[in-house]
């Protein structure tokens, strides 16, 4: 190890006059590293000789993940352009897009991280360094002495004189950022709202599939449901009552009506009709809003009586009833949808319509 003189060259050694162009750039390398205190011990190819057989067997090995790195981020490419996306009820082939995705730009950013850890293992020379430590500026002959280190490792990395790797680079890594910015472009490609009434927008609740007549509200066994049969400070799940309403093929319905005491539902009352999409979407003192939390649509079920939140377990997102279900806690930041209620003839709960509002996470664009 050297020993630090005035912090600027190891004891024994004479600085060498780095702008003597007799200089290689190696020599220059090993100057500088003299000059911050490190003396380069070791630093040697790890193969017999200049493309050697050995070597070009690791190039093309290494070149051979580039190209799959490559392939694998032009399959996501492809695959998040071309691929049925859009959701469909049922086993179809939306339901491999997610997945294939993944795997596919996984593959590419698992051979592309393989690469580069066998370029350095088995390509760049094996060095020993040790080093002494300082504390005094850089000189200008120290700057110097920096950007020839960094041009000499680029030299190291032998991408010249190693073609197969400059091509397997530049079709390895093209396709990648290709895909990179895939997420943030491919969503200009077709307008996912262009439909006059999107699907997604519509619930079991809707009336327009039901022959135009208001759909009641009903417990999972199909049994309509009552004023009476919600004592006051409960609650309870409904479902729509249409077939299926209680399935996953409406799984955006599930819905907590709540029959609330009467000062909380003073309350509401006040504030649903100071609000005109929620305007009239109260009967008595009874509510109802979406059980499918807006921050990741999970089933937001946990009612609070005494402080009339209704909290979601999976990410603790509270929403306050007796204000149009208002995010008070927590990452979601889109208050729950408000079902209008009405009572029919028979006296059981029906929906007034369907929910006026979008169910579900939020998103960047709303109707």
């Amino acid at each position: 190890m050297t020993v630090t003189q005035d912090g600027a060259h190891g004891a024994g050694t004479k600085p060498v006059d780095v702008n003597d162009p007799k200089l290689s750039r190696f020599d220059i390398v090993r100057e500088g590293a003299r000059r911050d205190d490190i003396e380069i011990v070791t630093y040697e190819s790890q193969f017999q000789g200049t493309n050697s057989k050995a070597e070009k067997r690791v190039v093309r090995n290494i070149a051979l993940l580039f190209m799959i790195s490559g392939l694998a981020a032009a399959a996501f490419v492809v695959f998040f352009i071309v691929w049925p996306w859009e959701f469909e009820l049922g086993h179809t082939m939306s339901d491999y897009y997610t997945p294939i995705l993944g795997i596919s730009l996984g593959i590419s950013l698992f051979a592309l991280g393989i690469a580069i850890l066998a370029w350095a293992k088995k390509l760049l020379p094996h060095e020993v360094s040790i080093q002494d430590r300082h504390n005094k500026p850089s000189s200008d002959e120290d700057r110097l002495i920096t950007g020839q280190t960094m041009a000499y490792l680029v030299d190291e990395l032998g991408v010249q004189r190693r073609p197969l790797l400059k091509g397997a680079i530049a079709l390895g890594l093209a396709p990648l950022g290709v895909a990179a910015a895939a997420p943030l472009l491919g969503g200009l490609i077709e307008n996912p709202h262009k439909d006059s009434e999107p699907f997604m927008y519509h619930t079991g609740f809707d009336p327009v599939p039901n022959n135009g007549q208001l759909v009641r509200l009903t417990r999972e066994d199909g049994s309509p449901v009552r004023p009476d049969d919600v004592s006051v400070g409960g609650q309870i799940t409904v479902f729509p009552g249409i077939p299926g309403g209680a399935t996953n093929k409406y799984a955006d319905s599930p819905t907590l009506l709540v029959h609330l005491r009467a000062q909380d539902a003073q309350d509401a009352r006040e504030a649903t009709e100071a609000d005109k999409i929620n305007k009239g979407g109260m009967w008595g003192n009874y509510v109802a809003y979406s059980k499918i939390c807006t921050h990741a649509g999970c089933p937001a079920s946990l009612y609070e009586q005494q402080t009339n939140r209704l909290l979601c377990p999976c990410h603790q997102s509270q929403f306050l009833i007796t204000d149009n279900a208002r995010p008070i806690f927590g990452p979601a930041s889109r208050r729950l949808p408000l079902l209008p209620l009405e009572v029919d003839e028979e006296g059981f709960f029906v929906a007034a319509s369907d929910y006026p509002e979008v169910i579900g996470p939020d998103f960047w664009e709303r109707p």
